[in-house]
């Protein structure tokens, strides 16, 4: 047992240490996208699906001795894709299909090795149990096995962003962890070794069994794939709702990822973990928590401890009652793959149908009434039938109040669309004596308001007004001559409001829709007497394309959403942006965010550059003057921070951290500036 369970421990710590470090690798390549981390988990879903596959292949169809030879011989090969490395070639070329742009480059990366440690732990159970005499392989219990991969995965999912992130740059990670491969296929390849002679050792020793195994149904089959994917459309789907409508906080998609396979580790350790009546007696709350959190008022902490919980319950049902129905080792290779064949089918629903499909977020709505359809199907064999109706009854009407809150989600609002990058909502709301302010929202994030009444509608607005930061430094520059402008980030196009007759207007943006919005339900861009000119694509990567732009001001406004594009506040990125500038040009960065705090960040950055950062902060909110609470720094030479006009006095001068590390495209660690 010690050989097979270090080779398995090593391949699942090895399988979700690379998760974060390719999907780091390749998350500036497009837009810094929270759905980056979607599309990864479905790819690494599919490659779990094709390992298992090629396992029960192996296991069905080969004799021990060919199974060895021929998985010996493909770890082998697979070193020749050492080291792991994305390719460049793929950075910002394929912005017009994302998801499977970030497919094609996560299977030319890291394809064949993570396809090969896919394998290791239904494989070695299969070799552990075939290695063993009848009465030893009963007692060994070689499902633990795959209890011990979930532990090992889940300390590499939580040691990563603790340990491995803050201290080492992303290209020292992948050389590690090729390191750390090539170990696991000496390991693997010594256990192969060993089970060999042991296989043909306990074919001889083990008596001949007359009765034969059945062979699971297909009915028995489509439940554990049922089983599998609820848990999976639920993971994703709450892992979503956890870091865009909850909290803003890449880091919390570990939290549910960390619970599902925690659930995995008690189940298969040790069923007596999964108290059946209990937890099918929370079922129902855990139903009626996730209700009330979608309903919102909620504290963070309380909206957060109720989702993590719930899922905590769904995830202990589905994978207990996996668990309960698990054949015999006989077939054991064909368990895993309806397992992994359900894991798929979750993460392709949520990662690559839904964002095309779905205007709303109905994959959580669906991954609920999966679950409570499947749990109503394993219970129904067990109950009389005066229960059978009642259950029938709750789960209608369970249904019925899912569609009904479906259908709220995109009811009410002027328009809501969403693709790869978000969903956007535009409505309006009545603000009294102003009138009608009408809002596009990303999740629980402002990105910009018009009010529709005509003294209002070219007023400046929320964290753009004349108080806020760049209003102060758009208002400050020198009117005698035509303005050259760039903004990254469109919003509603409040800017605009800025611009004069002559005056150009560059505006960078990634979401198409977020143009086709700002053109169809506001009237900024309309309005303004300046020259338009917007760029589809990731800010950072289009400026690096152009020549010197020479901008009187630069405004980099992608900071405030669900996942803060870290690759936009690199020494790198830096560098390039102020290469854009005049001499005396300015560099505002908004960096309101009730999570994060990016004011070391960007002193670091200006002082490796020998700039000077001032920070103008909008404390309170005026109706007078249409501002909402912002934080914005900007970036200039020293010479013009010594010059600065009047409406520019009173910044707050922004100072290195002692001991925090500047962040560059290979290294940057958002915990470190939580709030």
């Amino acid at each position: 047992m010690p050989l097979f369970a270090t080779t398995v421990f090593l391949s699942a710590f090895l399988l979700f240490q690379i998760q974060p470090i390719v999907a780091k690798m390749i998350l500036p390549w497009f837009g810094g996208s929270s759905s980056v981390w979607s599309i990864c988990i479905v790819f690494f879903q599919a490659e779990l699906l094709l390992g298992y596959a090629y396992v029960h292949w192996l296991h069905e169809k080969l004799a021990p001795r060919r199974q060895v030879m021929v998985h010996g011989a493909l770890l082998l090969l697979s070193l020749a894709m050492l080291p792991v490395a994305a390719d460049p070639s793929w950075k910002g070329a394929a912005l017009a299909h994302p998801s499977w742009s970030v497919l094609a480059v996560l299977a030319t990366a890291v394809g064949a090795p993570y396809l090969l440690l896919s394998t290791t732990g239904p494989l070695m159970q299969a070799w552990f149990a075939r290695s063993m005499s009848t009465g030893a392989a009963a007692s060994a219990k070689p499902y633990r096995l795959y209890a011990l991969s979930n532990l090992a995965s889940m300390l590499a999912l939580l040691s990563y962003p603790v340990l491995v992130e803050p201290a080492l740059p992303v290209e020292t990670q992948a050389r590690l962890w090729s390191a750390g491969y090539a170990a696991f296929v000496l390991a693997c390849l010594g256990t192969a070794l060993y089970a060999h002679r042991r296989m043909a050792q306990a074919e001889v020793e083990r008596p001949v069994d007359p009765t034969p195994v059945a062979h699971p149904g297909w009915r028995e089959c489509l439940l554990w794939i049922g089983l599998s994917a609820s848990a999976s459309i639920l993971l994703l789907a709450i892992t979503r709702h956890l870091t865009q409508d909850v909290a803003p906080v890449p880091f919390l998609w570990v939290l549910p990822l960390s619970i599902y396979l925690l659930s995995f580790i008690l189940c298969f350790d040790a069923p007596r973990y999964y108290v059946r009546p209990a937890f099918l007696v929370a079922l129902p709350l855990a139903f009626l928590a996730v209700d009330r959190a979608l309903e919102g008022g909620l504290g963070v902490p309380l909206l957060v401890g109720l989702l993590s919980a719930a899922l905590f319950v769904f995830c202990m049902v589905c994978h207990g009652e996996l668990v309960r129905r698990r054949p015999p080792v006989r077939h054991l290779t064909l368990f895993y793959l309806m397992l992994s064949v359900g894991g798929a089918l979750g993460g392709v629903l949520v990662g690559l149908v839904a964002p095309a499909v779905f205007k709303g977020y109905f994959e959580l709505p669906i991954g609920l009434f999966l679950c409570a359809l499947l749990v109503v199907a394993v219970l129904w064999r067990e109950l009389r039938p005066v229960w059978r109706g009642l259950l029938l009854a709750a789960l209608l009407g369970y249904g019925a109040r899912l569609g009904t809150s479906s259908l709220e989600e995109v009811e009410g609002y002027r328009q809501v669309v969403r693709n790869f990058y978000s969903q956007l909502r535009v409505a309006d709301v009545d603000d009294g004596a102003l009138g009608i302010r009408r809002v596009m929202r990303h999740g629980s994030v402002n990105h910009g308001e018009q009010y529709l009444d005509a003294a209002l509608r070219q007023k400046a607005t929320a964290y753009y007004c004349d108080r806020s930061g760049v209003g102060r430094a758009l208002q400050s520059l020198d009117t005698g001559r035509p303005l050259k402008l760039g903004v990254v980030g469109l919003g509603t196009g409040t800017l605009a409001v800025y611009g004069r007759s002559g005056d150009e207007m560059r505006i960078y943006e990634i979401n198409e829709q977020v143009l086709d919005l700002a053109r169809s339900e506001f009237s900024y861009l309309a309005d303004t007497p300046a020259r338009i000119v917007p760029v589809l694509g990731d800010g950072r990567l289009m400026l690096e394309r152009e020549p010197p732009q020479q901008f009187d001001l630069l405004a980099m406004d992608a900071f405030s959403g669900d996942s803060v594009p870290t690759h936009l506040l690199t020494l790198e990125a830096m560098k390039t942006y102020l290469g854009h500038l005049r001499p005396d040009g300015l560099l505002a960065v908004h960096i309101t965010n009730r999570y994060l705090d990016m004011r070391p960040v960007i002193a670091a950055a200006a002082h490796h550059h020998g700039k000077t950062a001032l920070l103008y902060d909008v404390t309170s909110e005026g109706d007078a003057d249409l501002c909402r609470r912002s934080s914005w720094v900007l970036v200039m030479s020293a010479e013009r921070a010594a010059q600065l006009p009047a409406t520019l006095q009173g910044g707050q001068p922004l100072r290195p951290t002692p001991g925090f590390r500047p962040w560059t495209d290979s290294f940057s660690n958002l915990l470190s500036i939580l709030k």
